[in-house]
């Protein structure tokens, strides 16, 4: 059979799937079970340096085509969740990747720093959240800033660090700072920032009006922006996430220039067996298809 094995920024995937920030993330109890699902990695949560209790319900809502939310960061804080961090690395053969928020670059550091004490293996930036205020995309507003939030990160900690992108920036110009300051690598992308309004109480249906959407419906939009990203940066290792609900839509990720999956929201319709459809619909595909390894389609669409 083919081989699934990927390396992500020194990190050893036994397949290309990972959780993705946001969704099951919370406690090394859900992080044994996405384990034995099958994925290759866990992305907690984001978490930021304190608590935040995040907004009032209704604060998720299923859409035709996805899924749209707006939790608000809602997370324990840092050193509450460290004892989570702590429990994944000794139940947890699969690499922990610890999402960091903040609002400030001394926030991200903190935060970064002290997950890594913990036991974190890499660090996630979320400069990309899409309602929050003061966090999230308006850090990634400022490519300045995500450098410089990278560089001291990177320095502090010594971990593989990426940075989360969304389609709402100049994600090449973002890339390409955050690269120049040490990123490891690059994860593609946060949500897309969106609304729905209840015809009939005629007023939006999330308590925080707007949110980030996610499913299916986003696919097309993240596959474009790893697609341009490898065409930039082939050499730096992506992690595509947006809508994939299939082994279909990991393998167009990796296409386009993933090296590894996220895997979100669609559990929610899925389930965690999503997991292991998709790591067996890929090794099947690879066979069929000639493949030794997964690491062999990555990019292959840019191919002429």
């Amino acid at each position: 059979m083919p081989s699934l094995e990927v390396e992500l920024a020194g990190l050893r995937l036994r397949n290309p799937t990972v959780l993705a920030s946001g969704i099951l993330g919370t406690s090394a109890s859900m992080a044994k079970r996405v384990e034995e699902a099958g994925a290759g990695g866990f992305t907690t949560k984001t978490i930021t340096l304190e608590a935040r209790r995040g907004y009032d319900n209704p604060t998720f809502v299923e859409l035709e085509h996805g899924f749209l939310n707006a939790i608000g960061l809602a997370n324990p804080g840092i050193e509450a969740f460290c004892q989570e961090i702590r429990a994944m690395r000794a139940s947890l053969s699969i690499p922990v990747i610890l999402s960091a928020g903040g609002g400030s670059l001394e926030e991200f550091v903190r935060v970064a720093v002290r997950g890594v004490e913990c036991g974190a293996q890499a660090v996630e930036l979320n400069v990309s959240c899409p309602h929050v205020k003061g966090m999230g995309a308006e850090i990634g507003d400022n490519p300045d800033l995500v450098a410089r939030i990278v560089e001291e990160v990177r320095g502090s900690t010594g971990v593989s660090v990426f940075v989360k992108l969304s389609p709402h920036h100049n994600y090449i110009k973002v890339a390409g700072k955050a690269l120049g300051a040490g990123a490891s690598g690059l994860t593609a992308i946060n949500t897309v920032r969106g609304m729905a309004i209840d015809v009939y109480a005629r007023r939006p249906v999330l308590s925080n009006r707007f949110g980030g959407y996610s499913g299916p419906g986003i696919r097309p939009i993240a596959v474009k922006v790893v697609y341009d990203l490898y065409r930039e940066y082939s050499d730096v290792p992506i992690i595509g996430v947006g809508g994939v609900d299939s082994w279909q839509a990991a393998v167009e990720m990796m296409l386009a220039g993933a090296t590894a999956v996220g895997v979100g929201s669609s559990i929610a319709r899925r389930n965690l067996s999503l997991f292991s459809e998709i790591t067996q619909g890929l090794a099947r595909y690879l066979e069929e298809e000639g493949f030794a390894s997964a690491r062999e389609i990555v990019g292959l669409a840019h191919k002429d």
